[in-house]
Order: structure tokens, then sequence, then C-alpha cells
């Protein structure tokens, strides 16, 4: 029996049994019956499999249970009309859980089956296309688009077919001859010395007359300048492996009305979420469940969309659109939309090659995704898939379901208000007492995390997307109502990267994370003396205080997110695997590469011991050993800057030296030679939690990060120690002193 077959049998056993148990009574005593019946059924079909016919049947009986509980939601529990103080938040709260429920329902369409794309087809020499890369850049330091650049070079691919241009819009004609003479002169002198990096490296320069439509009006711009039938995309910090081409331009051949194949983005350092939690090492990055699961759903219809990085986009189809949309600020997602409505196709390859940087501040981190929240809600606005001529139901679906979730903030704030109105003022907005929550409310809620865990369990741990959902939607929702209010008045701002931070502090933004803990906390206190003073609100107080005591976690957790700790790495470091041996006073020793960044790598002695001069700061030789058959040996000059012992043995650090450009060629040989580090760090943190350990972990961590989030508190206002970096801005930039 096929896969598709199998599928939809699958499709026609949960409709039957959807049909036959929303026919049931929905009486307490029998929906907690039948409710428990069901996800015992879950945990049966959990235990089966969780892909093909089981994965829909899986589905299939968790949606059985929402439905009752949504049934009895709307049936059940709105207050009446005739008490509008309580009717009207109650009907904005049920509006909100219907929302979600609509959410729920379409995102079950795309990842109910998602594809696993089969490798590209492996061309000849002679078959593969020309291929342009660019690389847009605006402030980004010379050293990241250097590495970038070099890693780009150095791709697998024929020489007289792949062309590298860095698209300069910070050295732009309008701002080489600003009015402002301080902002020219660096404007010219970024401009000079970025075209000398391109010569040296052997990229090309491009830059503009004017800064217009910001990152898609610079590819624009360099489109009649650039001839590659195809146009591979990386932003400036996003290095790609060498393999990256032959696994992508492969899918162009077999598709000619194909625009794009997207990779997916892989990150070398954690998000200041997972930077503040200490998280990234063990849990999977945020951004995995929409690149590990979503996108591949997406593509069953195709509906997988440019990400604007990483991708390979065919020149014909750009140039029949007219080039990169740029109504909205989310220039990557509008193409998208653009393309697919006139009849092209795309592709979406689950294998991380590039490897970037995130935000490390939380105030950057916020500032990024405003960013994605004001695009995506301008294309629904101003370009909406529901009515975009040209698309197909599913892509609709597909993009509408990408738009929408950018309204969490509506929901999220909702969800914490809610509780609120009941527990300070007493307002019956949701009537239920504690039978009923727990027979329909608990049911569905336990059903809902199974879900959740069951499909996404790998790449998103329990209650994290409620923590970064909470984060944001305290400043996204202002997002939201700026588009609102002028859906083309957002501009785009190019997220900061490479930023450090010399000593613990809080974020410049934690003001209303502390300012809300504080009312849901105070809100538990006043839950328990109405409890005790009020027996007879008693069962309603249980419900909406449990529902704030899972509010004040979040909260709680949050307050570490907010509070930042030391970042001083102005380069991020990638686990590798790589040969080769130093040289140091006329001494060899083999040793073992183990990590590298864009400033030296850590090195293990074969041996376990050094035979070499040890003295720190010594200068010598590292060659590296080819990372395929046929490649040369790299040297580098470095310098000896400390050795350490841990549980394996001894090891040293190194900086490299010598040329930057040179150095940066040795760094794109080291950290992109080939996939495989990517995707063996991705696999380590890809490790499914159950729902039960999962919540406890949050417990735990949300008790430890309140903590800590009150300790920084207290120290706001004291002095601190000045920095290293502090202490260099006071020193004086000449050694003289003018007496007066």
């Amino acid at each position: 029996m096929t896969r598709d077959r199998l599928s939809f049998w699958g499709w026609v056993f949960s409709a039957i049994l959807l049909g036959a148990v929303a026919a049931q009574p929905v009486g307490t005593s029998t929906q907690l019956t039948t409710g428990l019946m069901l996800l015992a059924v879950l945990l049966v079909v959990w235990r089966c499999g969780r892909t093909g016919p089981w994965r829909l049947v899986f589905v299939g009986v968790a949606v059985t249970i929402v439905i009752r509980y949504f049934y009895w939601r709307t049936t059940s529990t709105l207050p009446s009309p005739d008490s509008l103080i309580n009717f009207i938040p109650g009907l904005w709260l049920y509006i909100m859980e219907l929302f979600t429920l609509f959410m729920l329902a379409i995102s079950m369409f795309i990842v109910a089956d998602p594809i696993e794309r089969p490798r590209a087809r492996q061309l000849s020499d002679a078959d593969k296309p020309s291929v342009d890369v660019f690389i847009p850049t605006y402030n980004e330091d010379k050293l990241i688009l250097a590495t970038t650049m070099s890693a780009a070079l150095a791709m697998d691919y024929p020489a007289g077919k792949l062309k590298v241009y860095l698209l300069d819009d910070g050295g732009t004609d309008q701002k080489c001859n600003g009015d402002d003479p301080v902002a020219a002169l660096a404007a010219r002198n970024r401009r000079a010395e970025l075209k000398a990096l391109c010569e040296e490296l052997g990229a090309h320069y491009l830059t503009r007359e004017r800064n217009v439509s910001a990152k898609a009006g610079n590819m624009n711009a360099a489109l009649p300048k650039t001839d590659g039938e195809l146009i591979a995309i990386f932003d400036a910090d996003h290095g790609p492996v060498r393999e990256f081409l032959i696994e992508t331009v492969g899918h162009f051949t077999d598709d000619p009305r194909l625009f794009l194949v997207q990779t997916p983005h892989f990150f070398l350092n954690p998000d200041p979420i997972e930077k503040n939690l200490s998280t990234f090492q063990r849990m999977p990055s945020e951004n995995e469940m929409f690149y590990g699961i979503i996108q591949k759903g997406l593509d069953k219809w195709n509906g997988a969309f440019f990400c604007g990085s990483a991708a390979v986009l065919r020149r014909a189809a750009l140039e029949e659109a007219g080039g990169f949309d740029g109504i909205s600020i989310t220039e990557d997602c509008e193409t998208a939309l653009s393309l697919h409505a006139r009849g092209w196709n795309s592709r979406y390859v689950d294998k991380p090659m590039i490897a970037g940087l995130q935000p490390e501040t939380f105030a950057s981190f916020i500032g990024q995704r405003s960013r994605w929240c004001s695009g995506m809600m301008q294309i629904l606005l101003l370009k909406n898939p529901l009515f975009k001529q040209g698309l197909k139901l599913p892509q609709r679906i597909a993009y509408l379901s990408s738009s929408l979730f950018w309204l969490f903030p509506l929901t999220r704030i909702t969800f914490i208000v809610a509780p609120l109105l009941y527990i300070f003022f007493s307002l019956e907005i949701y009537e239920a007492n504690i039978s009923e929550f727990i027979a329909y409310t608990a049911v569905y809620m336990a059903a809902n995390m199974m879900m959740q865990n069951y499909l996404y369990g790998q790449v998103r741990w329990p209650w994290v997307s409620e923590l970064y959902e909470y984060v944001q939607a305290v400043y996204l929702i202002r997002s939201i109502a700026g588009v609102l209010l002028n859906p083309r008045k957002p501009t785009f701002n190019v997220t900061a990267k490479g930023q450090t931070l010399d000593s613990k502090r809080l974020s410049e933004l934690a003001a209303p994370y502390f300012v809300i803990f504080s009312i849901l906390l105070v809100a538990d206190v006043v839950t328990a003396w109405r409890w005790y003073h009020d027996p007879a609100a008693s069962d309603l107080l249980l419900v909406v205080g449990l529902w704030n005591t899972l509010n004040l976690l979040v909260a709680g957790l949050a307050l570490g997110v907010v509070s930042e700790t030391v970042e001083r790495r102005h380069a991020q470091r990638l686990a590798v695997s790589r040969r080769g041996a130093i040289m140091v006073g006329g001494q060899i020793e083999q040793v073992l590469i183990e990590d590298v960044s864009m400033g030296g790598a850590k090195l293990r002695p074969l041996s376990n011991r050094f035979s070499i001069d040890r003295t720190t700061g010594r200068e010598g030789h590292l060659a590296i050993a080819p990372a395929r058959p046929g490649h040369p040996i790299r040297h580098v000059p470095i310098i000896l800057k400390r050795l350490s012992h841990d549980s394996r043995g001894l090891s040293a650090g190194i900086a490299f030296a010598g040329e930057e450009t040179e150095a940066t060629k040795i760094v794109a040989e080291l950290m992109y030679a080939q996939a495989t580090p990517l995707d063996e760090f991705r696999a380590r943190r890809r490790k499914s939690v159950n729902v039960i350990n999962g919540s406890l972990d949050i417990v735990l961590m949300s008790v430890r990060h309140m903590a800590r989030g009150m300790a920084y508190l207290s120290r706001v206002g004291q002095p601190a120690s000045p920095s290293a970096s502090a202490i260099n801005e006071a020193v004086p930039a000449s050694p003289q002193v003018n007496v007066k």
C-alpha cells in the first residue's frame, strides 16, 4: 500500500472518529470519561509512530478533543449579554481563543504531512548553470564581510561559472556626498576599503547612487550589472559551506518553473534568550521549529518561501516579476508571494549549509522581530494572500498562516490580562466550575500540549513557544498597531550583530517585564486571600488562580531573559575536527583542530602533550590538512595565546596572525569546508523532552532565573566597575598635553 493511500485511509479513519465522538453527549461526566479515553488513544498512537497514517490519526484524535472543548466553550461559558461589563471582555477572550483555534487548524493542515526532499541532481561541470552570489551589506564589519566572501569564493563550483558580488549600501553616492562631512568621509573610506578588499579576495564590489527600498533596492540595482543564470543570496554574516551550490543548483534542472531553493538558517551563537538562560548547548534553537518542520510542510504545498539568505533564485523569474519586491520591509517573503502567484515553484532543502550570527542583546533581538512583525503585517494588509490572484488554495492558506502568526501578541496579552479581571475586579468573563474546568479545559490543554510535543517534540520543548511569544508580545504589540495605523510607514532597520557586553546588566527594555511580573505576583497573593475569605468563589478562583500562576512562571522566566549575561566574544566559534600540525621555534607537533572562529582556533595535541616550546606569545605556523583529497595544505601564521587542561587533556588557544585577508581564507577553509559540523551540532540539540519533564524543567528554570532577575534589579543604580573598553575610550587620542 502506497504512502498516499495510507494517508488517505488515515484521513478517513480520523473523519469517522471525529464525527462519531462529536455526536456524543457533552455532559461533564461523559466528557471527562470520553476525554480521558481519547488521551489514552493519543498515547497508544504516539507509541506506534510519528509518520504516515499514524501521524494523521493522532492529529484527528487531538482535533476531536479540541472541537469538543470549543463546542462547550461556545455553548456554556460565555457571560450573559445583559451584563456588558462581563460580556464585552468575555467576548474578546472568546474571539482570541477562536483565533488560536483557526491558527491551529491551518497549521495542522500545513504540517500534517511534511515532505523530505531527495538530494539534488548532481550535474557535470559542463551542465552547471552560471551563478552570481549577492552579499548585501550596509554597516557590517570588514572582517565579517571578508570571511563571508572567502567562504562564498571557496564553494565547490567551476571557477568560470561563479562570481561573488559585495553589494555595499553603506558606500552609496548618496552617503559619500551627504551633508554631514563626518558621515560622508566614513562612507568614502568604507567604499575604498571594501573595494580594495574585494579586489584582494577576487570578488566584485558594487554600490549604487541612492539608498532606496533598502535591501530589495540594493539587490535590484545589482541585477542589471550581473548576468548569472542563478543568484545565490547570503546575508553579510552568513558564510556558506563548500557544497552549498552542489546541494541546490541541481533542483533547477528538474523544474524549469522553479524560482527558489531555500535552505535553513543556522547560527553559531545563541540568541539573547538562549544566552541569558544558558540553553544554547542543550535545547533546540527557536528557529528549528520553522526550518525543521514548518518549511517542509509549506514545501508540500509549493509554499516554501524565500527567507532573505541561504537561498538560490532563478534570474529569469526575478526579471519577469520586475525584481525583488520592496513594498514591505520583509522583501523576501513578499517576493516569494509574487512569484508563486505568477505560477513559479519553490523547494526547500533541509540541510544547514550556512553559519551566521544572531543578535546578541535583547534590545537588538526585539528590534529584529519588530521588523519581521511589521513586514508580515504589511504583506497581510497590502498584499493579502487570501485575495492574491494566481495562488492556489493551499498556497493561500500557507501564506495566510505565515502572516497571521505575527498577531500572537494580541492573544498572548489577552491570556495574561484575562484572569486578572476576575482576581482584581470580580468580572466573570469565563463561566465554569472546577469540575467543568477539569473535564473540558484541562483535557483540552493536555491534548494541545501532547499534539505540540508529538509534532514538534525534537525541535520545540514544552512551554518554550509561550516564553518566546510573551517576551516579544510586550513590544511587538506596538509594531502591529503602527502598521494598522499606517501600513506604508515602517522602514527597514539593519539588525546589529557582533555586539559584546563587558558586564552583567539589565536590558534597557527590562522595565515592563518586572512590572508585569509584580502584577501577576500580587494577583496570586490576592487569589489566595480571596480563596480563604470567600468560599463561595472558590471554584472559579481555583481556575483563574492556576491560569495566573502559569502566566507567572513564564513571566518569572522572562526576568532571566532580560538579565543580560556577559558576552566578550567578538567572534563566535564552531566545533570542527581537522588534522593539522603546529610549528613553534622549529619544533613540530601534530594536532587536532577542535574549534575555530574568525580570530583563532583551539588545538589539541594528538600525543596529549606538547613537545614544542609552550611559552605563550610565541609566533609560529599552523598547517591544515585538506578537507578533501586533492585540495592543497593550507598554512597560516599563528601566535600561541594560552594553554589549558580539561577533561580531555591539554589544549592550546591560538590567534591567527599575518595578513587579515589571508587569515579569513583560512577561517573559511576551516569553518565552511563541509556541512557536517553544522548538521552534527543541530542533531545534538534535537532531543525530544516529554511534556512532564519539560514542564518540570520550566518550573525549575523559572524559579532560578526569577531570583537572578531580582538580583540584577537590586544592583541597578550601583556604580559599575569600568570595563576595559571604557578605560580605553578614556585614554586621550594624542600623547601630547596642551597647556594654556
